[in-house]
């Protein structure tokens, strides 16, 4: 985060990703009401995509939402300790790149890719 707080970055993305999470809920709540109205098989509509392919799709959206907030927690937490930028692996400073794309980043670019994640 070359010139920007991190604590404000994590904020706003916070804020995204809230809403993103409420939303797909929303639209969960309004399938899944659907389905149960439905009452039968919609696998085989010709009008539109199944409703069980749609939740799914939706379920899969929130569940992201929810774990970027669990990631900026965790972010939080470590700028709170004094340990944000520092690759939890190798112990060396994230670079403010990689930050800048991924605020919340736990690992520097070649220990993610050692330990296959992001």
């Amino acid at each position: 985060m070359a010139n920007r707080d991190p604590g404000a970055v994590l904020a706003a993305r916070r804020t995204a990703a809230e809403s993103r999470a409420q939303t797909a809920a929303d639209l969960l709540a309004h399938v899944g009401s659907m389905r149960d109205s439905a009452g039968g098989d919609d696998e085989h509509d010709p009008e539109g995509v199944p409703l069980s392919e749609e939740w799914s799709r939706l379920d899969a959206q929130r569940a992201a939402a929810e774990q970027e907030l669990r990631e900026i927690a965790a972010a939080e937490t470590r700028i709170a300790d004094g340990r944000y930028g520092i690759c939890a692996d190798c112990g060396k400073v994230i670079p403010a790149a990689r930050l800048e794309v991924l605020p919340f980043a736990l690992r520097c670019v070649p220990c993610a890719e050692k330990s296959g994640s992001r």
